[in-house]
């Protein structure tokens, strides 16, 4: 931000936050994020196994339950993110550096007065975009290492870790720079309202720079 901290680091992130703000700057937006969680994680999984167990019965060929747990996926995901991106934009919002909210609903409500409570989903498809492959790459990884891992399907806690930690790796590698647009969307003035106008402005402000 203009006139605020550079971080070169995850870990100067946090050293310079606690140094100059305060341990509980840290926690900012956490009401929002609690609030939110909560029902999205319900309908997230919910969902994704009503959706599995509806697609395996009437799928009985195993050689594609990758796409049935990649598609499952990307359902619950939409109904997740459809709870998530508000809670997601009020969050950021309180983190911004110099941000003028005092709280999570101070947020919300001035948000929705001054520009209207659809502000808070203009990074919708955006997260969208970005959680969908997240989760599809996500659990067709981690059955693929499952099955190459633990052909037996014994109860083996190794696989488990192994597997979902390479899973999530691949796929945050790829979705990366649509987690950027998304943030940049909740954070900046009306002007910008998609990724494209994101990716434009970035380029006409800053040098071509890693996005990773």
């Amino acid at each position: 931000p203009v006139g605020g901290h550079r971080y070169v680091s995850l870990s100067d992130g946090l050293y310079q936050l606690v140094r100059h703000e305060g341990f509980l700057r840290s926690f900012r937006g956490i009401g929002a994020v609690v609030c939110g969680a909560g029902p999205a994680h319900a309908f997230y999984f919910g969902l994704y196994e009503h959706m599995k167990s509806v697609l395996l019965a009437s799928n009985r060929d195993s050689k594609h339950t990758y796409l049935v747990h990649a598609f499952s996926g990307a359902c619950a995901t939409v109904a997740h993110d459809a709870v998530m991106t508000p809670a997601d934009a009020i969050k950021q919002r309180l983190q911004m550096f110099n941000s003028p909210y005092h709280n999570s609903w101070d947020c919300f409500r001035r948000v929705c007065q001054t520009e209207g409570p659809w502000a808070l989903y203009r990074a919708y498809l955006t997260q969208l975009s970005t959680n969908v492959p997240f989760q599809c790459i996500h659990f067709m990884t981690y059955e693929f290492l499952q099955q190459k891992l633990n052909p037996s399907q014994q109860y083996l806690p190794w696989t488990h870790i192994v597997a979902g930690g390479l899973a999530g790796s691949a796929a945050a590698a790829v979705t990366t720079p649509m987690d950027v647009c998304k943030t940049i969307l909740n954070t900046q003035p009306q002007a910008i309202r998609d990724c494209a106008g994101v990716a434009s402005g970035g380029i006409r402000r800053e040098p071509p720079k890693p996005i990773i």
